[in-house]
Formats: structure tokens, sequence, C-alpha cells
């Protein structure tokens, strides 16, 4: 058993002193509060947060950073990037996507970010004689190397879009067939880590899967106790290319074939039409932002009216910026600029911090399906150290030090990271 104490620590609703965190030798919480047991570690002049889950990213596009920002005339949207995104796919071998990997996981441990879903749709090195899934291995590699906890968000991809072959760098992407999935699904279960590493499945998109395929791996995955993550509506032309083949738009059609529960998270939304988000997030499901990606893609932002209080999480996904306290304060910042309004993701209590902060750790936890994202007994050790010394917080106030860190700091602020218990940055 590991003790820690810092000055303060986030109880779930504020800010408190005396707090004794209990860590147990499996990496889990095993008591919070005031504690009888004096701290093996006092961590003077810091303040303690739960670990931030990123429950969206593409590790190997860590490698379009700096790449892809210039323009001719006409040729700046999200699909110029994905040309971009392909020639980096078409350069890669496992040696390489295990450095780019390693490399985003370890900006994203220094980024305060102790889990993270990482929605991986580059299975096979294609100029491997043996690449078939070698490419996956590279990400395992990279996770267990620096620590953070993976939830390793398989892509089933399909086709290259609806009712079109896979050509080119897809090919890399390729699911094979819906039993050869499942059967490296099977294989890689048995092979993870118990506790830090689980496994979750991801039909791509509508662009990339059948609805019919979509269905048949949510039954798969259901019957395996995993979640499902899914890119829906982030561009006009995926809502028009699946009206124009089911006659329906994406969401209409998961509305109407899946069962949707906690279990399910729709990535981006952006151009789902606020009635339709609204059903969708009212039944249960997640939404997973990812601003900082939406806005450098130029996707847009979706208009969220209402929000349940764990409906939404948030991601990093292409990982051109690191920052789980920039995706926070965006989240709303977007929220503000579409609707001409402050305040739009506050809670009961008219808080914004805290609901960003819910949403970044709590609320991926509940998508990627981990028991983390809150300092309390049962919960896995993974929280974050702020320096109450930082300049970027001073003026802070024990009330006031939430908003302060989102709204105000950066990385600068933070002086620790720590998954099960153990440093990790």
């Amino acid at each position: 058993m590991t003790v820690f104490e810092a000055d303060l620590t986030w109880t779930g609703t504020r800010f408190e002193s005396g707090v004794r965190v209990a860590v147990a030798a499996d990496g889990r919480i095993a008591a919070v509060g005031a504690l009888a047991d004096p701290p093996d570690e006092r961590l003077r002049g810091r303040a303690l947060v739960p670990g931030f889950v990123n429950a969206h990213s593409h590790a190997f596009q860590r490698g379009l950073r700096g790449r892809g920002e210039r323009f001719g005339a006409g040729t700046g949207d999200f699909w110029s990037w994905r040309s971009s995104m392909y020639r980096l796919v078409e350069e890669l071998d496992a040696a390489r996507l295990h450095q780019l990997s390693l490399q985003a996981f370890r900006e994203m441990l220094a980024a305060g970010i102790t889990t993270v879903g990482e929605f991986h749709y580059l299975h096979h090195d294609l100029a491997a004689k043996d690449g078939d899934w070698a490419l996956d291995e590279a990400v395992l590699a990279a996770a267990r190397e620096c620590g953070i906890r993976l939830v390793l968000l398989e892509v089933y991809y399909r086709t290259g879009g609806v009712d079109q072959a896979l050509a080119g760098a897809q090919l890399a992407f390729d699911g094979r067939s819906f039993d050869e999935y499942w059967r490296r699904m099977d294989a890689l279960a048995k092979r993870l880590e118990r506790g830090r590493e689980s496994l979750g499945a991801a039909p791509h998109s509508l662009r990339a899967a059948s609805p019919d395929d979509v269905v048949r791996i949510q039954q798969a995955a259901r019957a395996r106790g995993q979640v499902v993550h899914m890119h829906v509506e982030e561009t006009p032309q995926e809502i028009a290319a699946v009206r124009a083949a089911y006659g329906r738009t994406p969401m209409q059609l998961l509305a109407e074939r899946l069962d949707l529960d906690e279990g399910f998270t729709a990535v981006h939304g952006t151009h789902t039409d606020p009635d339709q988000l609204g059903f969708y997030l009212n039944s249960g499901a997640n939404l997973c932002l990812c601003p900082l990606t939406e806005a450098n893609l130029g996707d847009g932002t979706p208009v969220i009216a209402r929000v349940p209080a764990d409906g939404l999480c948030l991601g990093t996904d292409s990982n051109a910026r690191i920052s789980m306290l920039e995706e926070m304060r965006w989240a709303e910042y977007g929220q503000r600029l579409a609707r001409q309004q402050r305040g739009v993701l506050a809670d009961a209590q008219g808080q914004v911090a805290r609901r960003l902060l819910v949403a970044a750790t709590l609320g991926g936890a509940r998508a990627l399906g981990v028991r983390a994202g809150a300092l309390e007994a049962g919960a896995w050790a993974d929280f974050v150290a702020l320096d109450l010394a930082a300049d970027e917080l001073a003026g802070w106030e024990p009330d006031t030090l939430l908003e302060s860190a989102l709204f105000g700091a950066s990385e600068r602020a933070l002086a620790g990271t720590w998954v099960g218990g153990r440093r990790r940055a």
C-alpha cells in the first residue's frame, strides 16, 4: 500500500485539503479520505485531479504534424487532408509506427492523459511478407513501453466508400472479413496485459462498413463484453452518400438498427441534426468530441442543445496537438462560437469547468469501459498533479482552481502523471 497526500485533492465536486489516497499493490485505489495512515508521498504545492481519459486517438497520425498545412486554391478541406494521411500510411512500416505511437503516447502522459482509446485501423504492413495484422503489434508494444493505459479499439474497415472497393493505402486497413476480424480480436484478447489493456470493437464508419456489418459487430462485441466506437457524420459528404445508398442519414440508421446504450460511442457527430443528436444522447449512448482536430480539419462543430450528465467524452483524434486541457476548453468555446452564447455545457449548478472535467475523465472512462476517471475506492489509481505555484495559475483560490486550470493553463501547470499508482511523466 502506498498513501499519497497533496495539498488539495479533487473529490468529485470540489478541491479539499487533508485528503489521502491509498493505492493497493494492484494499482487500484483502496481508500480515499482523512485516513489514519501517514502519507508515503507528500505532494506539497500540488493539487490532484483524476487522470484524463482520451476516448479517441489515431496515434500514427502524429506523423502528420507540420504536414498538410499549406494550401493551394480550393484544396483545404477534410478530403485534401485525407490525401496527406494516405501518403503517410504508404510510408509506414512497423518500426516507424512504433516510434510514432510511442511519441504520441508519451506526449499524452505529459499532458495528463492516463488512458487512451486507440481507434486503430492501420493493420497490415503491405510491404512485408509477414505483414498481416503486424502493425497492431507495434501499437501494443508502444503502449507497454511507456505505461499508458490502453483500450485498443480495433477497427473493422471493409470498403473505401459506400459500396466502393478498397484501394491504395486503404488496403492496409482491411478487416478482411467478419470472421477473420473476430479471429483477430479473440487472438488479441488472449495476449493483453490484464488490468492495463483491453479491447473494443470499432466499425470505422458507414463509409467503410455496411449497416448489417455494424449490427453484427455490435452483437459480437456485446457477447464479449466490449464497447463499440464509430465515426458518425463527420462530413456532409458522408451523410449524403449514406442517405443516397440507404435512404437514411447515418445517425438515423444507427437509431433504427442498433440497441443504443452506454456501450456505444459515436465520434464527432459534427453535422448531425440537433434534434437527432439530442435523441441519440438521450438513448444513453456517448458522443466523443475532438475539438482541436475538428477545427484543424475544418470539419465544423456540432450544435449541442442539452447533454446528459454522463454522455460526453473527449478525444485527441489526429494528435495534431495533444492537450486535454485545450480539448476541454474548446469543447465549450466551439459551442460559444456556434451559438453566440456562454456556458453552453454548464451542469445543473451552472458550472462549465466541472462538466468539462467529467467529460475528460468519467465520460471517457464510461465510453471505454474502464474503471477510471475518479479518485474513489475501486478505481484505478490514475491521477495528475497540478503545480499550485505555476505562473499560469497565479491568483487561484480553492473554489476557482478548476476554472483557472481549464480555461487559463497549459501543460506547464502539470507536475506529474501517475498510472496505476506509478509515476509515468
